[in-house]
């Protein structure tokens, strides 16, 4: 595999308070990469930085070798990302597949000229069934997103973000307010998802799923990466068992038991 997305030496400080503090790992192509840590560990500043939301004090990010530093947020879009957000946000006047159908005509929408010359959707709803086939709410397509509960809202949003074809998927905690039930069907959703050829990093707090279904994590906390690797080896690190449980805490918890503690 080779690196897809690199973030070299990232650090963002606010008002001289450090969120981010050299800061480096790579995302390999074809991955299903977690980007994990405790409440207030820089990972939604991460996030920020790869889409240029927030622009790092130092550092780079490169996408498929190419810097994205100083890029506008919608030129890193087209360059390949895509974002599904935790708190879902669907154009909620439009149809299912209208939200879909507009996210699959974004280039449409690059000058205004191409945008009047494009008055056939066809292309778009095809794309928008496809994918709303393929994140489990086909039945729904035609319904209005204000009817909708949180689970198929949370699949929505993340046939809106497939519906830009991105090379690198950024899905952040797509299982927060689901039950356990709902949790373990989407995350597997996103495993098939990845199978099917979509690099993708995922920031999520339910470490169950993250352990069940990520190849690698990235841990990052107080602002600076612990620990990075396969999930069983990461979880057993000292520094990610205090980060997680607090220091007097993971020295108390070893054995089977106590790595049962850290994951859940």
């Amino acid at each position: 595999m080779s690196a897809l997305l690199s973030v070299g030496a990232v650090s963002v400080v606010f008002d001289g308070v450090t969120a981010l503090c050299d800061v480096s790992f790579e995302v390999q192509q074809g991955e299903l990469l977690g980007l994990i840590g405790p409440n207030g560990a820089g990972k939604t500043t991460m996030l920020k930085v790869i889409t240029g939301v927030v622009r790092q004090t130092s550092g780079s990010v490169r996408l498929d070798g190419r810097p994205l530093d100083g890029l506008p947020t919608h030129v890193r879009i087209r360059r390949g990302l895509a974002l599904s957000q935790q708190i879902v946000t669907p154009f909620r006047d439009m149809s299912v597949i209208d939200n879909v159908a507009l996210a699959a005509g974004a280039a449409m929408t690059v000058s205004p000229v191409k945008a009047l010359l494009h008055t056939r959707r066809e292309r778009e709803l095809n794309i928008g069934h496809q994918l709303l086939s393929r994140v489990g709410i086909a039945p729904q397509a035609n319904e209005s997103p204000k009817t909708q509960p949180m689970g198929t809202l949370k699949r929505l949003e993340l046939a809106r973000a497939l519906a830009l074809a991105p090379s690198l998927l950024l899905l952040d905690e797509p299982l927060a307010g689901l039950n356990s039930k709902e949790a373990r069907l989407l995350a597997d959703t996103i495993t098939e998802i990845n199978r099917g050829g979509t690099t993708i990093v995922l920031i999520e707090h339910n470490l169950g799923e993250v352990l069940r279904v990520c190849h690698r994590l990235v841990v990052l906390d107080n602002g600076e990466k612990i620990a990075e690797g396969e999930p069983a080896a990461v979880m057993n690190n000292a520094s990610v068992r205090a980060a997680y449980l607090g220091t007097g805490a993971a020295a108390a918890t070893t054995g089977p038991a106590g790595d049962q503690h850290a994951a859940a």
